[in-house]
């Protein structure tokens, strides 16, 4: 696959995730979340804190997704292997550590606060485990395009 393309279908990926995200944060989170006050009304005092905790989890996501159309662009300008990729990545690993850090102690004090139940937090591992492979990922990326950059400035340096 050629440079440019590559570069295109990631942007359309960010895109349309960035999409699916928002539909998700401001449409399915807001609607369900009312349909569980309009069945159990005693949960009315829970709905507005959850909402607010989860739409500050979408920050961190979303400069990640900033980061990530850089990166497209320097892939479809033939930079793929360059030390502000390599930094672009390392800023990535920095947002889902601390999207994931965020979103474990909100959830550890919306329970002390009695505002979920143990089983939430135990569920919310899942996307904190997924917020740790993330960052682990994008940060053994960013070491590997490091290296690759040196390598390719080794390499045109010599010719």
């Amino acid at each position: 696959m050629e440079q440019k393309a590559l570069a295109t279908w990631l942007k359309i990926i960010i895109i349309g995730v960035g999409i699916c995200g928002l539909v998700v944060y401001f449409i399915v989170f807001p609607s369900y979340g009312q349909s569980i006050v309009n069945d159990y009304p005693e949960f009315a005092n829970r709905f507005l804190p959850w909402l607010v905790f989860l739409w500050i989890t979408a920050i961190p996501c979303y400069a990640a997704f900033v980061f990530g159309w850089k990166i497209a662009v320097n892939i479809g300008r033939d930079k793929s292997f360059s030390n502000d990729n390599a930094s672009y990545l390392k800023w990535i690993a920095w947002f889902a550590t601390a999207d994931a850090i965020f979103f474990f102690v909100g959830n550890i004090v919306l329970w002390l606060a009695d505002m979920s139940h143990p089983g939430v937090v135990l569920l919310s591992l899942i996307v904190v485990f997924a917020g740790v492979a993330i960052a682990v990922a994008s940060a053994g990326l960013s070491h590997l395009v490091q290296k690759a950059a040196a390598l390719q400035e080794q390499s045109d340096l010599t010719i």
